[in-house]
């Protein structure tokens, strides 16, 4: 989650490979954390409903291809009982993270960003650019990570 993080960050991208290792290892995990069947298809249901409305998203251009398959991973690691608190946690650090890089768009001038003898990073740039989004993926995975301790994997495998 936390590579899913950066990269969004530096590169406006999640690579497919987070979001497919996130899957398999939850294929391989399931059976050793003691699912049930049905906590284990309500997982499946979980990451399946996420993904279809991430789709409709990224289809309707309100979200990244990479943040709705990120998303929907972290969905199918946190499963029914945790959903809500997640999407709670989504929205709060999102809806932060807005707020602080549109105050970097509004009180830092694009001029320099780009003045001679300065070597601003190229996603400080991205990041200053209003056509150039914003990368949710920081938001999804802080909020996994955050909601993470409080599930059945955590208690499963950590305690």
């Amino acid at each position: 989650m936390a590579y899913a993080a950066v990269s969004d960050l530096l590169t406006m991208t999640i690579p497919n490979r987070i979001s497919l290792v996130l899957l398999a290892t939850f294929f391989v995990l399931a059976p050793l954390a003691s699912f049930t069947w049905v906590t284990f298809w309500q997982h499946l249901a979980v990451g399946g409903v996420v993904l279809a409305a991430g789709v409709a998203l990224f289809a309707l251009g309100v979200f990244g291809g990479g943040d709705a398959k990120l998303l929907a991973a972290a969905a199918l690691w946190l499963g029914l009982d945790h959903i809500v608190p997640f999407f709670g946690n989504v929205a709060i650090i999102g809806g932060v993270m807005c707020v602080v890089i549109l105050l970097y768009r509004k009180l830092v001038p694009a001029v320099i960003l780009s003045l001679p003898g300065w070597s601003m990073p190229g996603w400080a740039v991205r990041l200053h650019d209003p056509k150039s989004g914003v990368p949710y993926g920081i938001a999804i995975a802080g909020a996994a990570l955050l909601i993470y301790p409080k599930t059945q994997w955590y208690l499963a495998f950590i305690s």
